[in-house]
């Protein structure tokens, strides 16, 4: 792989109310989401893209099918780029799982058997890992907020924070396989000793 297109899921029934959902296959997209998902496919035109990859949710699915509308490429699940595994949090508001995300360290596990931030960004960099040992030229990955935040900050040398900046929906992120590259050894090196520098529960 040579580059790769990061792309937030398009808009879906649990963003209308902001409700947790990392539970495959989860819902699908809203009527906003497959407009967007279509204007995706208008923006990616110009790209030869040689391998789309979505994650076991069906958001992403949805998402990854109507941007590849009209093209013949492989498509492939790739579960380690799922949404993290919000534990007890799941079908409730976000904003519970944000008020215990910004009180707790990178190692902690959700309560109810959830995924703490530190081993799910082991996951993504196995994702991205993988990705780059793919012959294909360009990957189209279709994923959620938080492994792309992870990613997109880690491709700039920047360590995840516990306070996730937004990802739009439907939006592309090129990167190239330098980037990527950077991304992994980002996330590998931050997992030696994972700490949040933006709230005072770091560690």
């Amino acid at each position: 792989m040579e580059a790769l297109i990061l792309v937030r899921h398009a808009h879906a029934a649990s963003n209308v109310d902001e409700t947790v959902s990392c539970v495959p296959p989860g819902g699908g997209l809203s009527e906003l989401g497959v407009e967007q998902a279509r204007a995706l496919r208008d923006a990616l035109a110009g790209e030869e893209i040689g391998l789309g990859v979505a994650t076991e949710l069906r958001r992403t699915q949805e998402t990854l099918s109507l941007a590849l509308a009209g093209r013949e490429v492989p498509v492939l699940v790739v579960p380690n780029l799922n949404e993290i595994d919000f534990g007890s949090f799941e079908g409730g508001p976000l904003s519970a799982y944000r008020a215990w995300a910004w009180t707790n360290g990178p190692d902690a596990e959700c309560p109810g058997g959830g995924e703490s931030r530190a081993g799910a960004a082991a996951r993504f960099a196995a994702a991205l890992e993988a990705l780059l040992a793919r012959p294909e030229h360009t990957v189209l990955a279709v994923s959620h907020a938080i492994p792309i935040r992870y990613v997109l900050d880690a491709a700039e040398g920047r360590a995840p924070s516990a306070r996730v900046q937004r990802v739009p929906h439907a939006e592309p992120h090129r990167l190239e396989r330098r980037a990527v590259e950077t991304a992994v050894a980002t996330l590998q090196a931050w997992l030696r000793a994972p700490r949040f520098t933006d709230t005072p529960f770091g560690g």
